[in-house]
């Protein structure tokens, strides 16, 4: 039976107008420091998995530096949220009517990996911010909490972003309403993880922005390190980015294989 969602967005905030100019691609541009076209995208986050999900993104792209401001509502307080910039694939969200492998029809990640590509950046707190923290846990936002940082991507990351290529998801679904990521469903990409931890949440991809001033408030994570961007790899069963050493020290709740 196919899944039913009713879509949230999050109301756009007071935006002025761009005073950049708007070129052929699908970003907003204006000069930034060094010379360097300045490129501004939003994404309106929306549920994935009946989440009740919802936020927004801000990206700016300074030359290969990347300032990425994130809110969201909706995700399971408490609790630890992956979350990533991805290129390739069809460039979209997965429809969230869509019949997953998941626990009652839920979306897995490989389910909708075709949609929406590789991961390209992990929008981590602290550390490094390259597809290799695909699921570094203890250095994701946690719940709802804001997010804000700034980090360097190279050279095809930053020009695929700018073409319009990326798109946001956040993941960590509680299917059962327990409170916290536990069932009898394993993860996709971490047999150790339930699917819950793993699950997609909320999705959207990065367009033209509407607006040039971004909204005050968030914490400012600071810059981190981007080494290991060169073996960029997608949120796939088996892509080597997850294993249970990556969970570091999490309290996640694994799934019992014995009674």
């Amino acid at each position: 039976m196919m899944r039913t969602t009713t879509k949230r967005v999050l109301p756009l905030l007071a935006a002025t107008a761009m005073l950049g100019l708007f070129g052929g691609s699908s970003a907003a541009l204006a000069e930034g420091h060094g010379g360097h076209d300045m490129t501004t995208l939003e994404a309106h986050l929306t549920e994935l998995n009946d989440s009740g999900a919802s936020g927004t993104a801000w990206v700016t792209l300074d030359g290969n530096e990347v300032t990425v401001k994130m809110e969201n509502t909706g995700l399971l307080a408490g609790s630890p949220h992956a979350q990533h910039i991805h290129v390739g694939g069809k460039n979209q969200c997965p429809d969230p009517n869509m019949e997953g492998n998941g626990e009652n029809g839920a979306i897995q990640v490989s389910d909708a990996h075709d949609d929406y590509g590789m991961i390209v950046s992990s929008l981590t707190t602290e550390g490094d911010t390259s597809p290799d923290s695909g699921l570094a846990v203890d250095r994701f936002p946690v719940g709802d909490d804001a997010y804000e940082r700034t980090f360097e991507v190279s050279d095809d990351v930053a020009a695929d972003i700018a073409d319009g290529k990326g798109v946001i998801v956040v993941h960590g679904v509680d299917h059962n309403g327990s409170g916290e990521y536990d069932g009898d469903v394993v993860s996709d990409l971490d047999p150790n993880l339930p699917s819950e931890a793993t699950d997609p949440a909320a999705c959207g991809t990065l367009d033209v922005a509407q607006m040039e001033q971004w909204p005050e408030g968030g914490a400012e994570t600071g810059d981190g390190s981007t080494a290991g961007i060169e073996n960029s790899g997608a949120l796939i069963a088996g892509g080597g980015l997850l294993t249970a050493a990556a969970v570091g020290g999490i309290a996640l709740r694994r799934r019992q294989t014995q009674k």
